[in-house]
């Protein structure tokens, strides 16, 4: 495996939005109709360039819509980019907003299954790993409750401890976390989820952090990369693109 698993070269992605020319109802109809409803197309990323060091931590930080979920996106292969070229080697796992996926009709014990199926874990994988992780979700007891009974953190719980505990089963070499570093839980959890965040994170993959958290940015990043409108800004050591960030931002 190269010494760079993600390198980025010069990636560009747009969007297009329909649109009509003028703003009345019987234009926006006849437009409808006629099949002439115009197309407005706005650029979501532009000339991104970005070399991820084998087992490193790199954080992307932005305000709202500067393009950083739309980059994890184009690296998870969920968005293909317009032009440019992307390398990317090794096994790969996108995580994002812990809660979601859920689903409130089955048990834990079914959730559990469905989540693990969906970061591609076998079912004898799962069924390894399902005692240990409603010791950490501390939801043992219930096990054949089905999730719209529970609390906000429950689900939280539920949803942190198996992403969290399959991701480490599948021992990615690229992981890319998209604001999921909320466990949605009480203080005592939120600790013991931090301690397996950072496990995950120095077992040796090569992770991207997207994050408005300055302060977990800073605390797991060697780098950062500081995007504004879809363009990088400035990237360097954490610390250092932080202090601007901030002073900008406050």
């Amino acid at each position: 495996m190269s010494d760079y698993p993600i390198i980025l070269k010069n990636i560009n992605k747009t969007f297009r939005i329909g649109s009509t020319a003028k703003d009345s109802v019987l234009n926006r109809c006849l437009s409808f109709l006629s099949g002439r409803e115009k197309k407005l197309t706005f650029s979501v990323l532009s000339n991104i360039c970005l070399k991820a060091e084998k087992g490193t931590v790199t954080g992307i930080i932005g305000r709202n819509g500067s393009g950083k979920s739309t980059l994890l996106r184009l690296i998870a292969g969920i968005y293909q980019p317009d032009n440019g070229e992307m390398t990317l080697e090794g096994k790969m796992v996108y995580m994002t907003g812990f809660g979601q996926g859920l689903m409130p009709k089955l048990t834990t014990k079914e959730n559990i299954y469905l989540i693990g199926s969906l970061l591609d874990l076998s079912r004898r994988d799962i069924e390894r790993k399902i005692d240990e992780i409603l010791d950490f979700s501390e939801l043992g007891r219930y096990i054949n409750t089905k999730v719209y009974q529970f609390s906000s953190g429950m689900l939280g719980r539920l949803s942190f401890s198996t992403t969290i505990l399959c991701v480490n089963h599948k021992k990615p070499d690229i992981i890319l976390i998209d604001e999921a570093l909320d466990a949605g839980a009480d203080i005592n959890f939120q600790h013991k989820a931090m301690a397996k965040i950072e496990e995950m994170i120095g077992g040796g993959a090569t992770v991207i952090l997207v994050s408005h958290n300055l302060e977990t940015i800073g605390k797991f990043c060697e780098q950062v990369i500081w995007l504004d409108q879809g363009k990088i800004i400035k990237e360097g050591p954490a610390k250092e693109i932080i202090e601007e960030y901030v002073k900008i931002n406050g």
